[in-house]
């Protein structure tokens, strides 16, 4: 999310906290969701936003919003290293991270596009760019099972799409761009001109639909990847707003709502036109949750705090940074 949207949603998002920290004792009856940490980071800047499991090695990423830095830590491991360092390659910021089988870690930068790395060597392999000067915030991303990557503009509420070959032209050439795949805003909710929209991405295990969250909207939308087509998710018992960060594993789609401090967990109908809210946790202890990844039967959510000296609003973090391990949600 952008340093203005955070600012302008905080007093508003706090008070839906109070509303939502009041339900949360009955969401949490019985078999409550536990919140522990699952690893620090260095540093007293890292304010991080995206996290990605490489699938081969059980790694974990996890992108710093305000250098641009990449930590990394391997399964164990109670503090990350620092894999990328702030500014490499000319990049300031991380948003969105994704690791796939072929070795390669995929890294998004709000104000330019996507740098594709060689996980092993730490090699920049491509980088992919938003051609043009209009305003673009290149948000998070989803990988098919083919390769094809899926990535989400904030701000131009479209969905852009590299493929396979798109990837290796950019390789060979150094340098590729982002050109829109699938455009939204003619089915989202009415926005402001400079809302941000479109957040989390996530793709199903056959790679033929896509769910994309609208945090301001609070709607959930799914794109037929070979058609076109864009429906909106019918939702039951809540909606998404200041939804974050996507997780979806057989049929269940979790959700990270950032400001709010809150998880849930949504059923997704067989054909994915609609989706059954099964469970809500908030809890302070999330820290600003910016979004999430499932490993081993527990959520890896990265705990943001944005709202303490970050771009949400003044004060001091709690250091060091951590990325928080929750159960039974």
């Amino acid at each position: 999310m952008s340093r203005s949207m955070h600012r302008r949603t905080f007093l508003a998002s706090a008070a839906a906290l109070a509303v939502s920290t009041a339900a949360a004792p009955a969401a949490r009856a019985a078999t409550a969701p536990r919140v522990s940490t699952a690893f620090a980071l260095p540093g007293d800047r890292a304010y991080p936003e995206g996290i990605a499991l490489d699938p081969r090695t059980g790694d974990v990423y996890v992108g710093s919003y305000t250098t641009g830095a990449v930590y990394r830590a391997a399964p164990g491991w109670r503090t990350a290293e620092i894999f990328l360092p702030a500014g490499t390659d000319g990049r300031t910021t991380a948003n969105g991270l994704k690791a796939d089988r072929a070795g390669r870690l995929w890294v998004t930068d709000s104000t330019a596009g996507v740098d594709v790395y060689d996980a092993r060597g730490r090699r920049l392999i491509a980088r992919l760019e938003v051609p043009g000067d209009a305003p673009r915030f290149v948000n998070d991303l989803a990988l098919a099972p083919d390769g094809t990557a899926y990535l989400t503009d904030s701000t131009r509420a479209v969905v852009y799409r590299v493929t396979p070959a798109d990837l290796a032209t950019a390789a060979r050439d150094g340098h590729g761009t982002l050109d829109p795949a699938y455009d939204l805003t003619a089915v989202e909710d009415p926005r402001a001109p400079d809302a941000i929209t479109l957040n989390g991405i996530v793709v199903d295990p056959a790679g033929r639909r896509l769910y994309v969250v609208d945090m301001t909207g609070g709607g959930l939308y799914q794109v037929n990847t070979a058609t076109g087509s864009v429906r909106r998710v019918a939702l039951d018992g809540g909606d998404l707003t200041h939804g974050d960060g996507l997780e979806l594993a057989h049929g269940t789609l979790w959700a990270a709502h950032n400001s709010v401090n809150t998880l849930t967990r949504w059923r997704l109908s067989a054909d994915g036109t609609s989706a059954r809210l099964e469970r809500r946790f908030t809890d302070s202890a999330l820290q600003i949750p910016t979004t999430l990844v499932r490993d081993r039967g527990r959520l890896l959510v990265v705990r943001s705090q944005f709202d303490k000296g970050g771009p949400m609003g003044p004060g001091v973090p709690e250091t060091p940074f951590t990325v928080a391990s929750v159960t039974g949600i």
